[in-house]
């Protein structure tokens, strides 16, 4: 494997700690003797593209240094090839190397992990889902929390996470069952009412919130958790569950295992590690072992 090796960076995740992560993570890969090229795309596409061509190139390994959106973006250059991914976790969520064991914060440490991994050969493969084209590595969430997303990125004011706290009151105000057709694998389609519908190939997003707790990045298989019909009450019960993972206990939740899902209902939009994908209907499917991560 070649000692070269890509920053793909974000300067702005975590309100500039991606910048600020940059130079001790690849201060700790050079002292490992390794040769450091650092990317900062003039936008997202101008990221990809550059990311890209770094694994046609022929990078010893692309790594990701920022949040949950960085990662999301370098899993479109990295899935399906046999160029390892590492991450230098700057975010606000985090959720993808807290998931994974990664060092959160500390980018001397996960620069150093990232240099024994590579020195060792040390990688594990995990699932990644597909829709279309697009890759994720955690959640595709659609419903409720689609719908603040949709509302949060609306709205000017407030600024920060302030903006989707007002944005879910408003939403929890208009709350109501949303009618989806969904099918699982080779199964017949079929209705049901819910409040959202989170499929995880991994456990949880949001920064912290184990919407799909028992998901294993790594079996094959999405688990999809459904929130059925419930009141504003019973929302605001079962909300705060979901940060321990317990809320599968509750009876207006249930959890499903599949390798294929389709998704559909009027006026509801999915996003992916927390990435806008675009209105439903979509297919989620899983590609087990798309991905090498440096662990």
């Amino acid at each position: 494997m070649t000692s070269d090796i890509t920053l793909l960076v974000n300067p702005t995740a975590g309100r500039g700690r991606g910048a600020r992560a940059a130079a001790p993570a690849a201060d700790a890969l050079r002292a490992a003797g390794l040769t450091v090229r650092t990317v900062v795309g003039a936008d997202a596409a101008d990221a990809l593209d550059r990311a890209r061509k770094a694994v046609d190139g022929g990078t010893g390994a692309l790594v990701a240094v920022g949040g949950d959106g960085m990662v999301a973006l370098a899993l479109q250059a990295v899935a399906g090839t046999d160029t390892p991914l590492g991450i230098v976790a700057a975010g606000t969520g985090n959720d993808f190397a807290r998931v994974s064991g990664l060092p959160v914060r500390r980018p001397a440490d996960a620069g150093a992990t990232i240099a024994e991994a590579l020195a060792d050969g040390r990688t594990r493969r995990l699932d990644l889902g597909r829709i279309g084209e697009r890759w994720f590595g955690t959640v595709m969430a659609s419903g409720f929390d689609s719908r603040v997303n949709d509302r949060g990125n609306r709205m000017s004011w407030p600024k920060g996470r302030f903006r989707y706290d007002a944005a879910m009151l408003v939403e929890l105000a208009a709350l109501r069952p949303i009618r989806y057709r969904v099918q699982f694998d080779d199964a017949p389609e079929r209705e049901l009412e819910a409040t959202l519908i989170a499929v995880g190939n991994g456990s949880s997003y949001g920064g912290g919130m184990r919407m799909c707790a028992d998901a294993e990045m790594d079996d094959g298989l999405f688990d999809v958790c459904v929130v059925g019909p419930c009141t504003r009450r019973t929302l605001l019960r079962v909300f705060p569950l979901v940060y321990s993972g317990s809320h599968p206990r509750h009876p207006v939740v249930t959890v499903h295992r599949a390798a294929r899902v389709r998704l559909a209902a009027e006026d509801v939009t999915a996003y992916a590690d927390g990435e806008r994908v675009g209105p439903l209907p979509v297919q989620a499917e899983t590609v087990p072992g798309a991905l090498r991560l440096l662990v």
